[in-house]
């Protein structure tokens, strides 16, 4: 194992926060830490690169011992990148990013012209080579934190370890800087420890998850066996609302009371009408949905009642009087526009009955339009 610790213990002034660390983690991989906030993920980091003083135990690359080393030694193999703001005055993005060579040049500081093609190709990395003549301190949060990622990267390590990296940034760069740190891994066969709180991420891009929760690790594994709806729950010991492991997003809370209204739904047509309703706090009933339909997931978590029917299967006639049987309860149907196929053909009969009953009938642009 290229990275581990062992029995280690963090904390600060010698009193322990989190004991009996154990984690690894090989060259090539990605290792994530999630836990919620002021759980002790930064202290964790802080600790294995050595800005904060172990209260117990091993931190190893390749079997020696880091707390031997001189910081020098340490940052030829080891780079970091923490949540701390710096604020260098005077100095452009590519000096800061060229700071990332301090291990390997002189004692005057020098730059060799192989140490600018490292800092020139690291800026290209975090495609931040438009930023590079540009103040430090003129630019915005997320473009800093690009900087500080190429000022690691620039470090050549072996290992690098990032604090939340993807604070500050929007969507489309979180997306980028966790591709750069994917390829990293793979094509410069690096060993990536970080930290996030987007856990929709993290299990996305890790091979391994560490959940840090109280005073011990609470699980270790990779994201499969981790990013369980009950697991997570527990973690982040969430009340109310949900988290769905399968989609990787956050539903709030169900709406409560009688329902208001039934959708009909299915195919990915029910989510938004699901969501409208819960945030204008419409209780609603829904189906007729298979186990395997993309709405089910979002359903069973909003929905105070769904009708289902079995994956790959026809709809029965006992599905269907359950559906009646809801309909009969509100007083409106809205029809989310479901394309109607060879397995969920009887829907139409649902439609049917609702306008027999006198109920209302509404699309899902028609009920937007009413609770805008």
């Amino acid at each position: 194992m290229y990275f581990e610790t062992h029995e280690l213990s963090v904390g600060y002034a010698g009193r322990p926060l989190i004991e009996g660390i154990n984690l690894s983690v090989e060259k090539g991989s990605i290792l994530t830490l999630i836990g919620p906030n002021g759980s002790g993920k930064s202290t964790i980091l802080k600790t294995i690169t050595k800005h904060l003083e172990k209260v117990a135990g091993v931190v190893e690359i390749e079997n020696s011992n880091i707390f031997k080393w001189s910081n020098r030694e340490l940052a030829k193999r080891l780079s970091v990148m923490l949540t701390e703001r710096i604020d260098p005055e005077l100095m452009t993005c590519e000096q800061v990013v060229a700071m990332g060579r301090y291990p390997y040049t002189n004692h005057f500081g020098a730059l060799t012209p192989q140490d600018r093609a490292v800092v020139k190709e690291s800026l290209c990395l975090v495609r931040a080579e438009e930023l590079a003549e540009r103040p430090f301190t003129d630019i915005s949060d997320g473009q800093r934190q690009r900087i500080m990622l190429a000022r690691a990267i620039c470090q050549q390590p072996e290992i690098i370890v990032l604090d939340e990296p993807t604070s500050y940034l929007d969507i489309r760069h979180k997306i980028e800087l966790l591709d750069i740190l994917r390829k990293m891994a793979a094509e410069k066969n690096v060993a990536v420890v970080m930290s996030l709180h987007e856990i929709d991420l993290a299990a996305k891009v890790s091979d391994q998850i560490i959940c840090v929760k109280g005073d011990r690790i609470r699980l270790f594994g990779p994201p499969e066996t981790v990013f369980t709806d009950e697991k997570i729950k527990a973690l982040y010991e969430l009340e109310s609302g949900s988290f769905n492991t399968l989609f990787g997003s956050v539903e709030l809370m169900a709406p409560q009371g009688q329902p208001e209204a039934f959708v009909l739904a299915g195919g990915g047509k029910g989510i938004p009408v699901y969501r409208l309703l819960q945030k204008h706090k419409r209780a609603f009933s829904t189906g007729i949905l298979f186990e395997n339909d993309v709405d089910y997931a979002v359903a069973t978590a909003l929905a105070a009642h769904v009708v289902t029917a079995p994956a790959f299967s026809a709809l029965c006639d006992a599905q269907i009087a359950e559906a009646k049987r809801q309909i009969d309860r509100v007083p409106c149907i809205i029809d989310a526009g479901t394309p109607v196929g060879v397995q969920n053909q009887r829907s139409q009969e649902l439609l049917n009955y609702a306008k027999a009953q006198g109920k209302r009938v509404l699309t899902g642009t028609e009920a937007a339009e009413q609770m805008a």
